[in-house]
């Protein structure tokens, strides 16, 4: 490393001189490595020459860039905020792609296609747990990932893609990541309880995103951010929870939802012809002892019946909740309490209670059979 200081040189001469000196200081201490030192001594002019060390220009350059360049610090800094952003952005594009499926299949009526867990996923999909206050939740969903999606690319970007301010952004995707997490988190609790040895992948998949962005944003903001929004943070997550406990629990005793309503008890009749595929299932079903359950004006209980057409649904043992009608102070039938029935249809196969509507490759599976074995000896 050069040092920028003057040091006196051991080379020493004389020289005769008479009249004005024939050097002269150098305009600049670098441009020399030899700085003349005038010393006047009996007459004689004495020259010592003074040995300069100084930085060359290359050295300078050096220096200048490395005062410019910016501390680690600050890089280390700003990067996981930048990264933070980058991962919430791809998570919510994820996300949004997804329930933009599950929401096409929503309106459309369409199964589910569910490499995992079979048809159990259609299941969960169409029962009562699949919308809020009527809005069908894939469809929220979707609003709630584009959202987040659209806020990080802002963010990371440091622009102004929704015209809001940055600290206003932030706020909104710190709320909307919590009211994510807190619901995927009610969500699983309902899995875990309503629909006990059933899978769901885009349901399981969906609560992981949202747990992920939950997680991401809380570290990108920092403790004293979250000092900050710890109070609307709470609040969104109370809402959230009083929502959906108001809108499931208004679903959920069937008696008491029923008991302000009268209707009078009348029979359905089964138009559609069974197939002979549909009549043996049906003998299978009804030779294991699997059990239908039902109520009169349940429209999804007749479509289940209308699937095994008129002849077939007299084979299977369908019972009904409701064999009086409903009407204030109507309780359903004790056969159908000692099951412990949520929603209708309910079947009853193997021991097992699985509620929604079934179709034949499932109720097959669930009996303990395949399809094809039951197409084959019909």
């Amino acid at each position: 490393m050069m040092a920028s200081f003057i040091s006196m040189s051991s080379l020493t001469f004389h020289i005769p001189f008479h009249g004005t000196p024939p050097l002269s200081p150098p305009p600049s201490l670098c441009a020399t490595p030899f700085l003349p030192l005038l010393k006047k001594r009996r007459g004689v002019r004495e020259f010592k020459l003074l040995r300069v060390n100084c930085l060359s220009d290359q050295s300078e350059d050096a220096a200048e860039s490395k005062l410019e360049t910016p501390s680690p610090s600050m890089i280390r800094d700003d990067y996981p905020e930048n990264t933070a952003f980058k991962w919430c952005a791809a998570l919510g594009g994820l996300g949004f792609l997804e329930t933009s499926y599950l929401t096409y299949l929503k309106f459309t009526n369409s199964e589910a296609f569910c490499p995992v867990g079979g048809t159990t996923c259609t299941t969960i999909l169409n029962s009562d747990f699949s919308a809020v206050f009527g809005v069908p939740l894939p469809l929220i969903g979707m609003l709630a990932y584009g959202l987040v999606a659209t806020l990080s690319l802002q963010l990371g970007a440091k622009g102004r893609l929704l015209n809001i301010e940055r600290s206003n952004a932030l706020m909104v995707l710190s709320g909307t990541t919590t009211a994510m997490g807190v619901a995927s988190a009610y969500f699983l609790y309902i899995l875990s309880t309503k629909f006990a040895g059933e899978s769901c992948l885009y349901c399981l998949s969906s609560i992981a995103l949202s747990f992920s962005l939950f997680f991401i944003t809380l570290k990108s903001l920092g403790s004293q951010e979250i000092q900050k929004t710890v109070g609307l943070q709470f609040c969104i997550a109370s809402l959230v929870v009083f929502a959906l406990s108001r809108s499931y629990n208004a679903a959920e005793p069937i008696s008491t939802r029923l008991s302000e309503t009268e209707i009078p008890y009348f029979a359905t009749e089964v138009k559609t012809k069974s197939s002979p595929l549909s009549l043996s299932l049906a003998r299978h079903l009804h030779s294991i002892g699997a059990k239908l359950y039902g109520a009169f004006w349940c429209s999804h209980c007749f479509e289940q019946k209308e699937m095994f057409g008129r002849e077939a649904a007299k084979l299977l043992d369908y019972v009904e909740c409701f064999p009086d009608g409903v009407k204030e102070g109507t309780k359903m039938a004790e056969a159908c309490t000692e099951v412990k029935i949520e929603g209708f249809p309910t079947w009853v196969i193997n021991g097992q209670v699985l509620s929604g509507e079934k179709d034949f490759s499932e109720l097959a599976q669930l009996s303990g059979t395949k399809l094809e074995d039951i197409s084959q000896s019909k």
